[in-house]
């Protein structure tokens, strides 16, 4: 593989203006492809297999003028204290707030004080309007919002309380804050890093073009594929991510092939060779980690993956063919002016002097590592340890209105329906009831409504309402508890038990599903998933990293070290999100349950961006030691030559997702947060401390392969020992040419 990337690096950088124009051309394709495709389609959140989503898809199918889709807004209304909310103004105050809320695009708006709506609590004081549209809550316009404010505002000035929730008065959040401050940091890292703004900018617009042209091909081809707008957050984010790191690493190498003596082009070859070889080995373990996400058999997760995935494939790309181009085009400027002054000639220092000038830190602490090993191990492993002991409490769940911060109307509306009606009323059961098999339709009704009101936990159930063709009834029930108590798990459960009883007797199919069974199946399917996709991620990656490492233990250590790594973050999001340690200092106002897909999440995120790292980290490690130094001094020389780019890299991803904590979304807040600190602990405890404390231990035996497996893996020389040996008539070791020229000898 060296050496067809070596080859693949020196035509990229001999036709340069070739390449540079192919990625142009393609970044206009896209473009155009993303400006007249049709508009993208809403997210279609399904869970195939759970009982939630049949219910769901039978009450389409049987009440097909229900739109469920539809976006709902709840209004709730308390009278002053003393007061009734039946008495006559406040009864009018509402009956006009009520119609302030039709007309536009509200399909249906309840009456609290018709008869038998049970919309008015037991004390008499408070009362709710639900208003249901005929567009997803996407579609809802500004419009339609004001006027929902609108008609609050009026009721509040009779003198009401007067609060409101749903889903159509949700507004996304914006996050393009926290990209661009993820950008400026990373410009800044980069300038630190390089010492010149051009060999800094390159990195950025590189990434750029990449995350560009696969954000306007998602847009392209999402009505075609059913991609939503969605999709793209993840893809944005991640290929912003890999493809700064690709790059910088490629540079990296190509600085440092300059420093050694070599001409631009074979530079160029070499650090596409070696460091564009890890490169794409890093970038299939990003792959599998965002593909597996198909594993947990949710449409949604599956399509942000795959997408994903395939802005990693053109982040790879772009590290390949355009950086080394983009190499060629700046020249001597790839060193800061600084550097150009002193050697004007070849704009590049001698060996001697960029070694002299090169941080000492990486190497100083190498050596500290290696002469403590067993302190730096114990130490790491006890600190990620106690970070991780929280996950042992985690609780998952969905976010509901109930993990809004108190001042949010949406918080207030929960509390006050909570207060005057109980708490399960925020998260009534539905129950979905076919008919087709049952003798006597009025009979099952009675029946499944009989069953439902002895069930232990159950507090309220509603009247039973048919569709048109008879074969078919919803019913409501209100739990005792409130969604997010583990109680109504077992209410759900109960009921559910009782279906086949039901089915036995009546013929009546009983299917229950609702926001709180969505969120219970949600998190029954990735606990199942969990362990499935952990499997198939780990053990792909495993092979995967076998192959470039030609190690087993090597392997082994780098997934061991990622599992404690995302334990340990895991259990920081439980410590702050749901225990609320430092929630003040990180404005979390309100705690609750753990995101249901937070888990998987963070494993398919950081797997991928972790194992860069131990890509980038050890493939340096490996290749001195391949090249006869010793374990030890292989592990310093690593560190001397490649810890500072791993550094730079993942300050800047901690600085890009550490960006999305001031999101006001409390859920993008804690993703933000949860994969800062899973970076922060696996870049800097684990493949800095861990990594090197390890082979320390383990010295000539961290490289061993069985011999048998020797002979069956294919050799796919990542650490380009074949272009060391191999004579290349184009390499001038002893002289570094002045800019390139136009014409270059063609390769063989």
């Amino acid at each position: 593989m060296a050496t067809f990337l070596y080859r693949l690096g020196r035509l990229a950088f001999r036709r340069r203006r070739i390449v540079a124009l192919v990625w142009v051309a393609l970044l206009v394709a896209a473009g155009v492809g993303a400006s007249t495709a049709s508009a993208p389609p809403d997210d279609d959140f399904a869970l195939p297999g759970t009982q939630a989503q049949k219910a769901f898809d039978l009450l389409e199918e049987r009440f097909p003028d229900a739109n469920a889709e539809g976006a709902t807004a709840r209004m709730v209304f308390r009278a002053p204290s003393g007061e009734k909310i039946t008495a006559t103004d406040n009864r009018t105050a509402v009956t006009e707030t009520i119609g302030k809320l039709g007309g536009g695009q509200a399909a249906d708006v309840s009456d609290p004080f018709a008869k038998g709506s049970g919309a008015i609590s037991a004390d008499g004081r408070t009362a709710y309007v639900s208003v249901t549209y005929q567009v997803p809550a996407t579609d809802i316009t500004d419009r339609t919002r004001e006027g929902i404010e609108d008609a609050a505002g009026s009721a509040r000035e009779a003198g009401l309380t007067v609060e409101t929730g749903g889903d159509a008065i949700l507004v996304e959040p914006e996050m393009g804050n926290a990209e661009i401050i993820g950008i400026a940091v990373a410009a800044v890292v980069l300038v630190l890093t390089f010492g010149s703004l051009i060999a800094a900018g390159l990195p950025l617009v590189t990434a750029l073009i990449g995350v560009v042209i696969g954000i306007s091909s998602i847009t392209a081809l999402g009505a075609t594929l059913g991609l939503s707008a969605n999709t793209t957050t993840l893809a944005m984010m991640i290929g912003l991510a890999v493809g700064i790191d690709y790059a910088l690493f490629i540079a990296s190498r190509y600085r440092a092939e300059l420093t050694e003596g070599r001409d631009r082009e074979e530079a160029a070859g070499r650090a596409v060779g070696t460091a564009g070889s890890a490169v794409v080995f890093a970038g299939l373990t990003v792959v599998i980690a965002l593909a597996g996400l198909a594993v947990v058999n949710i449409p949604v997760l599956t399509k942000m993956g795959l997408a994903a995935a395939g802005t990693v494939v053109i982040a790879v790309l772009i590290a390949l063919t355009l950086v080394p181009a983009a190499l060629g085009m700046v020249g001597k400027r790839i060193f800061g002016r600084r550097v150009r002054k002193a050697h004007p000639a070849t704009g590049v220092p001698p060996a001697a002097d960029a070694a002299g000038q090169r941080p000492k830190a990486g190497a100083r602490w190498a050596g500290f590592v290696l002469r403590r090993p067993l302190l730096v191990l114990v130490t790491a492993v006890l600190a990620l340890g106690t970070l991780a002991l929280p996950v042992g409490a985690m609780k998952l769940g969905l976010p509901d209105e109930g993990n809004q911060p108190p001042h949010t109307t949406q918080r207030k509306a929960y509390d006050m329906l909570s207060d005057g009606f109980g708490p399960g009323f925020n998260g009534p059961f539905q129950l979905v009831a076919d008919l087709r098999d049952a003798d006597d339709a009025e009979g099952a009704a009675a029946e499944v409504t009989r069953r439902l009101k002895k069930t232990d936990g159950v507090v309220a159930v509603g009247p039973a309402a048919f569709n048109k063709a008879g074969d078919t009834l919803t019913l409501t029930a209100v739990p005792k508890y409130g969604p997010g108590d583990a109680r109504t798990e077992d209410v759900v459960h109960a009921i559910r038990d009782q279906a086949g009883d039901i089915e036995r007797t009546t013929g009546a199919t009983v299917l229950v599903t609702g926001s709180t069974a969505v969120a219970i199946d949600f998190s029954q399917v990735m606990d199942d998933a969990l362990v499935p996709y952990l499997t198939l991620v780990v053990g792909l990656a495993f092979v995967l990293l076998t192959l470039v490492f030609r190690s087993v233990l090597v392997p082994l250590k780098a997934a061991l070290g990622f599992l404690l790594s995302v334990l340990a973050a895991l259990g920081s999001v439980v410590a702050v999100f749901q225990w609320g340690w430092l929630g003040g200092l990180l404005g979390v106002e309100q705690t609750g349950p753990i995101m249901s897909m937070m888990p998987i999440f963070m494993i398919g995120v950081i797997f991928g961006l972790a194992m860069d790292y131990e890509v980038f980290l050890v493939t340096r490690m490996r290749e001195a030691y391949v090249h006869g130094e010793g374990p030890g001094q292989a592990v310093i020389t690593g560190f001397r030559l490649g810890a500072r780019v791993v550094t730079a890299a993942a300050v800047i991803m901690i600085s890009v997702f550490a960006g999305f904590i001031g999101a006001s979304e409390p859920m993008i807040k804690m993703m933000g947060f949860g994969l800062a600190v899973a970076i922060l602990f696996d870049a800097f405890v684990v493949r800095m401390a861990l990594v090197p404390a390890v082979l320390a231990l383990l010295g000539r035996h961290a490289w061993w392969l069985p011999r048998w497996l020797d002979r069956l893996l294919p050799s796919v020389d990542v650490e380009g020992e074949r272009l060391r040996t191999a004579p290349h008539p184009e390499e001038h070791a002893a002289v570094v040419p002045g800019p390139p020229r136009e014409e270059e000898r063609t390769l063989v």
